[in-house]
């Protein structure tokens, strides 16, 4: 017999977020989150998030044991402001048993019947920075940091319940030895005259800091067009700075302005943190923290977290100037390896940007849909 239980002790949130661990210790592929980062994620006193979302944390029980979870999330913005029926569901791991998953899929629709939404949708976060999807293909590649990882039976589970795939996404990843500059190096020259341009180089955290709240404004222009886009909020960019930006090589940071000082492209490029935090196995303490800074300052893989430009000067070349700013940086440092973020399989704008590297895909993932 499958026994639901809602999350809410401190206790409970631990098993919660630990859950994963034991449903994935056996897997060279997963990449363990930092405990205590997750905890705080689901901190109404210390993630922002909470002043506009909910979340509804449940546990699935079977002979006494924990074997999945879910986070059933209601985000007001994107439901009352864009008026958006959606009920989020998202940290959905469990058991092969199909009972564990329709028991905690139960759970998501009951409350999403009971705020009369339209359908649930899933794997998803809070917002456009969270982590997406469930993987299709790519079970045997490692999952960076900023994805879920997950078990082939996974897929199944979806379709027992009657969802019906949502949303496309593709990872992909490219050798840096594919980069050609000439393909960039004259352009961006032409494209900084035409439009009196100038990128931006940072050698500290400090200097990057008075231009974060600028980029998260560049950010919600830049991606409003897409599917689901939740703008963030002021109180969520300095969350946001503090749980991100420190994590980040100054060096792999990249701004481009106009005359103005107007910030009118960026991008941001993690080190691929996932051989650390696979073994700091949770924990920043005694060494996770070792592991990750020597990651951060010798990872010869670097992941593109995030990239965009203002809608006025998109298809204008602006790309070019980034990359070539990240080609200088990426030989001084020895980078082997470039890894994508996942992106909608129809953002056609964004893959013809990567095109002349010949990045493969590696990975496909997908969110999964269901009616109310």
């Amino acid at each position: 017999m499958i026994t639901i239980k809602e999350v809410t002790s401190k206790k409970d949130l631990k098993a919660f977020v630990k859950f994963p661990f034991s449903l994935y210790k056996d897997s060279k592929y997963w990449v363990p989150p930092i405990i205590s980062q997750e905890l705080k994620t689901f901190n109404k006193k210390l993630n922002p998030v909470f002043n506009d979302a909910e979340a509804i944390l449940f546990l699935a029980y079977k002979d006494g044991e924990i074997v999945g979870r879910v986070a059933a999330i209601l985000n007001w913005l994107e439901v009352k402001h864009q008026n958006i029926k959606k009920m989020r569901f998202g940290w959905f791991d469990f058991i092969d048993d199909l009972e564990v998953s329709k028991a905690l899929l139960d759970k998501v629709e009951s409350i999403g019947k009971q705020h009369d939404l339209d359908y649930i949708e899933g794997p998803v976060g809070f917002s456009n920075l969270d982590k997406v999807g469930v993987i299709t293909e790519g079970y045997d590649e490692v999952a960076p940091m900023i994805t879920w990882y997950n078990h082939p039976y996974y897929v199944k589970h979806y379709e027992a319940y009657g969802c019906q795939p949502e949303k496309h996404y593709l990872e992909s990843k490219f050798p840096f030895a594919n980069v050609k500059p000439e393909t960039f190096a004259k352009a961006q020259e032409l494209i900084k005259r035409r439009y009196q341009l100038r990128a931006l180089k940072f050698t500290k955290t400090s200097e990057v800091m008075p231009y974060v709240d600028k980029m998260f404004d560049l950010f919600n222009e830049s991606y409003a067009s897409l599917s689901s886009f939740v703008a963030i909020t002021d109180i969520q960019k300095a969350y946001f700075k503090k749980k991100f930006i420190s994590f980040v090589n100054p060096e792999y940071i990249k701004f481009v302005v106009d005359k103005n000082d107007d910030l009118i492209g960026f991008a941001i490029v993690m080190p691929a943190f996932y051989k650390a935090l696979q073994k700091a196995n949770g924990r920043l303490l005694p060494f996770g923290f070792k592991h990750i800074l020597n990651a951060k300052k010798n990872s010869k893989e670097v992941v593109f977290y995030l990239i965009g430009i203002h809608p006025e000067y998109q298809n204008k070349g602006v790309h070019a100037v980034i990359f070539n700013e990240y080609y200088n940086t990426f030989t001084e440092k020895g980078i082997l390896t470039c890894y994508r973020t996942p992106e909608l399989e129809d953002n056609y704008a964004i893959h013809q940007i990567w095109k002349h590297f010949d990045p493969i895909v590696y990975k496909r993932r997908k969110t999964f849909k269901k009616s109310l």
